[in-house]
């Protein structure tokens, strides 16, 4: 199965510090590759991954912005739809726009829909309803006009995080610095709870943080840290007491609340979105309806097991668990939309079949070949259109380009091999009179079929 996964080119993949859709691309990329999964990653050219690379955009356009977003966004959208035949099924991270292009190839598109911006994007989806698949990352994110092939729950790297038993007596905030988020909420917890906050996250309402944020920053009851990325953030959720998650918006997943049980460290959340799927009221937090229930949420937390908090993150939510819920998607749908008889070597689509003729398109993958056969009952005609291929006929060993053409006589032993790291693509026209699976045979075949 070959897969193009599409990120986003706000910020890189894996981000640097910030970038929540990046991250959970680059874990299930890293998390497919590991399976033997051909996953080529679409995303800004300073990414990183084990599996194949593709990019057209220098750079994140969130950190260097002499980038216009909307150029990069079209030319990197561009490059995987242009690439659509090379893949068994494209992967999209990247929201809405992408969707418009759906309809313009054959290969089958999954949205993972990371949560609605707006209200005003759901016409696009509503367009490509049912032509498309979606699958959402909580029931509470669903919206009841579109059709959905899953829910699939973010998954962390669980082994990533350093279970600390023990904990700290700080309180946290980690997260983007909004309104959204409530920062401001977590500031009033913490005073009256008589407790030190620390609050971690890019600023991404600057009014919003000389207003309601920095008058607050005392610099030792209340400290703001900034961005924490990878390497700081483990020590950070691991020395808390608990991290609080005063949300004011119906959040669709909260990849923070995993990361903090991963370390040990139970969550206050308000109760809104996705929170009473993560957190289970009791075990590895507690679900709150305002500031003051939040508060004595806060004298109990100690009551809560921070083995428990980890067992959570381990069975619920695993980069291993995501990845087989992935696979088993892409699965249904590849099995669904095929129009082509798969093979070890490629797959092939009959284009035109008659009695006197046939006609294939016919991909080899790379490093591929096909078993050294020959027929009795028909002669074939092969056209390379894509890539650069090595024929075997008799004793003879033709390299081929796009374009070139070889005849195949009757009982003519003949393979065609595949040397190189992208793709063959050929025409094969068939005459006879007969072009059953039963007129080959074979001499050799690397996957047993001889």
């Amino acid at each position: 199965m070959r897969i193009a996964m599409l990120s986003s080119i706000a910020w890189r993949t894996p981000p640097r510090h910030y970038g929540p859709w990046e991250q959970v691309v680059s874990l299930l990329t890293e998390g497919l590759v590991a399976r033997g999964v051909d996953v080529t990653l679409f995303a800004t050219a300073d990414s990183e991954t084990r599996g194949r690379f593709h990019s057209i955009a220098p750079r994140p356009y969130e950190e260097d912005k002499g980038l216009i977003p909307k150029v990069w966004e079209s030319l990197h959208i561009s490059e995987v739809f242009e690439r659509a035949q090379d893949f068994d099924l494209i992967h999209n991270h990247f929201d809405f726009l992408p969707l418009t292009y759906s309809c313009l190839v054959k290969t089958p598109v999954l949205t993972t829909i990371h949560g609605f911006s707006s209200e005003k994007i759901l016409p696009v989806y509503k367009k490509y309803n049912g032509k498309n698949y979606y699958v959402s990352i909580s029931d509470a994110d669903r919206s009841p006009d579109l059709t959905y092939v899953a829910t699939i729950h973010h998954g962390i790297d669980v082994e990533a995080f350093t279970f600390n038993p023990l904990g700290g007596e700080y309180l946290l905030f980690f997260g983007r610095i909004h309104p959204d988020k409530g920062a401001r909420e977590a500031i009033e917890i913490a005073r009256l709870a008589n407790r030190d906050l620390l609050i971690a996250g890019i600023i991404q309402d600057e009014h919003y943080f000389e207003t309601e944020v920095k008058p607050h920053l005392d610099g030792s009851r209340v400290q703001y840290i900034g961005s924490v990325g990878p390497e700081g953030r483990d020590n950070l959720l691991g020395g808390a007491a608990c991290l609080l998650h005063p949300i004011s918006f119906n959040e669709p997943f909260g990849l923070s609340v995993v990361e903090a049980n991963a370390c040990g460290t139970p969550v206050i959340a308000f109760s809104r979105g996705s929170m009473p799927e993560i957190i289970t009221d009791g075990v590895n937090g507690f679900l709150v309806s305002s500031s003051s229930e939040a508060v004595d949420a806060v004298k109990r937390i100690h009551a809560l097991s921070r083995t428990d908090c980890r067992a959570v993150a381990q069975q619920r939510f695993s980069r291993d668990r995501m990845v087989d819920d992935y696979l088993e998607v892409y699965e249904r749908i590849v099995k669904e939309t095929t129009t082509e008889d798969r093979r070890p070597w490629g797959h092939y689509e009959v284009l035109s079949d008659f009695p006197n003729h046939k006609m294939k398109r016919i991909v080899v993958y790379p490093g591929k070949r096909l078993s050294l056969q020959s027929h009795q009952r028909r002669h074939e005609n092969w056209t390379i259109v894509q890539g650069h291929a090595v024929v075997t006929r008799g004793d003879e060993l033709i390299p081929l380009n796009p374009g070139d053409s070889i005849q195949i006589a009757k009982q003519a032993k003949h393979r065609i091999f595949n040397p190189g790291t992208s793709d063959v693509v050929f025409v094969e026209v068939q005459t006879g009179d007969y072009f059953g699976e039963d007129d080959i045979e074979r001499f050799e075949d690397d996957f047993g079929r001889e």
